[in-house]
């Protein structure tokens, strides 16, 4: 009898033993990997058998046994898939709520406004999040617009400037879905908030002397989306975006050529040959996306608009506007004629020189001051008229 006793009572300490060793196991923290952190990738479909092997192995929790035993007395809720990062200790409760939680690693990623398709491609690369190739391909794709604009060459344009929580290594595929996603969702929002559901073209005239598409038309959201992406890349400024989107309607109703410089550097780069900076000769550059050489639209947008360029081009601002110039501030002149656009082009001059926008007035000569410097010079050339920019 009296060894039955000694018996159970090493049972009982044993079992007291282990359920504080279970308790202490799940409740302080624990830290068994690098300080500089540990990512641990869980399957899909994980038990949690394999879950606590896992979290184990890599030193995260302090006992397997506990952390599954506690798993197990939550049943309703599931490990969530995906790649979590420890870098601080955890009490093997807390690991299984960030895990029951889905609270997975994910760093931010932003598209800022206007930026090609390239340049995302560039800068995922540069972040080591994946080959730029890899982007590229999976952006060449129209697939996933089709339904939205069935002629888009590419997703240009679709990809829709935002910041992105993404993955330690996320999917092109997975990308470039969240990416267009996020454009169908602004531009629901942004044609809804238009009270009569029209956008300006070049087709006939509308009521303030702009011409007026259905947005609902497929060939319509594609001809916003390229004009709206001319128009991101030319201004900065988002109250001139507006007025840019007028410029480039008044000339396509006028059909002159749009002239705008970022659609001859999208043509270099799709073909890998821009280099930084464009000259003169680039302009004459064979694409049908150079406006210098080729009437209209561009085949597709140039870049990846903002609301607020689309919002210009589904509403631009009203005015008589042809031309405009860079006025060193950010911002650009504007006019209506081609000899007002040569002064506004001197003035832009003028001030690259560190001058004054416009000369200082001539001051007023005297009667007979005239009478005597009268005769000019028999060697006295005339100046030369050179080519007017546009």
């Amino acid at each position: 009898m009296k060894y039955f006793l000694y018996l159970m009572l090493i049972v009982i300490l044993a079992a007291g033993a282990y359920a504080a060793w279970m308790w202490y196991g799940i409740t302080y923290p624990y830290q068994g990997f690098p300080k500089e952190g540990v990512f641990v990738d869980v399957p899909h479909g994980a038990s949690r058998r394999y879950v606590a092997f896992l979290l184990k192995q890599n030193g995260v929790v302090r006992s397997k046994l506990a952390f599954e035993i506690y798993a197990r007395r939550h049943p309703k809720r599931t490990l969530e898939a995906g790649e979590y990062f420890f870098d601080y200790p955890m009490t093997g409760r807390d690991v299984f709520w960030k895990i029951a939680n889905g609270q997975i690693f994910e760093q931010p990623f932003t598209v800022r406004e206007g930026e090609t398709m390239f340049d995302i491609a560039r800068e995922l690369q540069a972040g080591k999040l994946m080959p730029a190739g890899d982007f590229l391909f999976a952006a060449s794709d129209p697939s996933l617009i089709r339904d939205f604009a069935p002629d888009a060459l590419t997703l240009e344009g679709f990809l829709f400037p935002a910041t992105y929580e993404l993955p330690r290594h996320p999917a092109a595929s997975e990308l470039t879905a969240q990416m267009v996603h996020k454009f169908k969702e602004e531009w629901k929002r942004i044609a809804s908030s238009d009270p009569v559901g029209q956008a300006p073209s070049n087709g006939q005239a509308g009521s303030k002397g702009q011409a007026t598409l259905n947005v609902a038309s497929p060939s319509a959201r594609l001809r916003i989306v390229t004009l709206a992406s001319l128009v991101e890349r030319e201004t900065p400024k988002p109250e001139e975006r507006p007025m840019v989107a007028s410029v480039f309607e008044n000339r396509l109703r006028k059909g002159m050529r749009l002239q705008c410089d970022p659609t001859v550097i999208y043509a270099m780069e799709r073909s890998g040959q821009y280099r930084g900076t464009l000259t003169g000769k680039d302009l004459s550059f064979e694409s049908a996306y150079n406006t210098y050489e080729h009437r209209g639209l561009p085949p597709g947008p140039i870049g990846n608009p903002g609301e607020a360029s689309l919002r210009a081009a589904l509403h631009p601002e009203d005015t008589s506007f042809l031309y405009f110039v860079a006025n060193t501030q950010g911002g650009h002149f504007f006019s209506s004629t081609l000899e007002e656009h040569n002064r506004n082009v001197l003035k832009y001059r003028r001030l690259l020189a560190g001058l004054p926008a416009d000369p200082p007035p001539t001051p007023a000569v005297p009667p007979s001051a005239k009478k005597e410097h009268a005769k000019p010079a028999a060697h006295q050339q005339q100046p030369q008229h050179k080519g007017q920019t546009q």
